[in-house]
């Protein structure tokens, strides 16, 4: 799909969106070798790598990016995608990403570890230092010292 210099000049358009061009021509380039990448490892193998988390997720992105793509080539074809049931699948899918997500960033959370917790409080508050209270020549203030 790659265009030679000589077909982008036969080509009449505006000067103006030729980086946009040349970007958009780069993108699909990535693209391909990303699809290239995912195609490479049969399907089912690449399953059995991944825990049903992970696996939740390959699936909502390939999904979502399949519909993505044929959003863009709805809009190529001079047909609003925004009034075609592409857009209400979009939206389902990236409810069930929010869902996978909230369960990733559940599973991510860190869980209380109440030993822990309660040396971090022990540590944190202030103990008096017995060593620094004999060698003190005043009272500590609030404190009354017992008189012999």
């Amino acid at each position: 799909m790659e265009m030679s210099e000589d077909d982008i000049n036969m080509e009449e358009y505006p000067t103006e969106i030729h980086d946009y061009l040349a970007a958009f021509e780069k993108s699909l380039g990535s693209v391909d070798e990303m699809l290239k990448t995912m195609m490479s490892v049969s399907r089912s193998e690449l399953l059995q790598k991944l825990d049903p988390l992970e696996q939740a997720k390959l699936d909502l992105v390939s999904v979502y990016t399949l519909n993505s793509m044929f959003w863009v080539y709805l809009a190529t074809q001079g047909i609003n995608p925004k009034e075609h049931p592409v857009k209400q699948e979009l939206e389902r899918i990236r409810t069930y990403m929010n869902k996978v997500k909230e369960i990733a960033d559940k599973k991510k959370a860190s869980k209380l570890n109440k030993g822990a917790a309660s040396r971090f409080v022990r540590n944190a508050l202030w103990e008096p230092n017995t060593e620094n209270e004999h060698s003190s020549k005043t009272p500590a203030k609030g404190k009354k010292r017992k008189t012999d």
